[in-house]
């Protein structure tokens, strides 16, 4: 069994890790500035996956207030892409709140603070810069759903 954990929008990310909460994979989101590129996320992640049943995580988010209508609806396109590659996946999905997961794990708002734990956790991830923590925050997702069903 594995877990992935899905950080929805332009500049999010995706995470696996394992039954045992071991890092497997992690990926930007890929996208050309306009679209997400679904079905390179979906071979990376059917790559990665292996073969093993998959349970999926995604962060249920919403548009901020004051985020123009352009961007707003960007973000709602690359949540909708999240939802369609997970029923895609054909894997149980659950969807989470930020407040919830990050409370639950002890976590701020602050991206900084699930890079550090995110690098704790899974030091053979590549989380090297600051730009990584898309890739923090889906591993952390993907840990927490771990921890849920377990």
């Amino acid at each position: 069994m594995k877990y992935l954990g899905i950080d929805p929008g332009f500049s999010g990310a995706w995470g696996m890790v394992d039954h045992h909460g071991s890092y497997v994979a992690c990926g930007d989101m890929p996208h050309d500035g306009n679209t997400i590129k679904t079905s390179v996320m979906f071979a990376e992640i059917s790559q990665a996956r292996d073969g093993d049943d998959l349970e999926v995580c995604i962060e249920a988010v919403h548009a901020m207030p004051k985020q123009g209508v352009s961007s707003t609806f960007k973000f709602g396109v690359s949540y909708g892409c999240m939802l369609a590659l997970a029923d895609r996946l054909n894997s149980p999905t659950h969807l989470v709140t930020p407040q919830k997961w990050k409370k639950d794990l002890g976590l701020t708002r602050d991206k900084e603070d699930s890079l550090r734990m995110a690098r704790l956790l899974f030091p053979n991830a590549p989380l090297a810069r600051k730009k990584d923590n898309g890739r923090a925050e889906a591993l952390l997702l993907a840990s927490y759903l771990l921890e849920q069903l377990s």
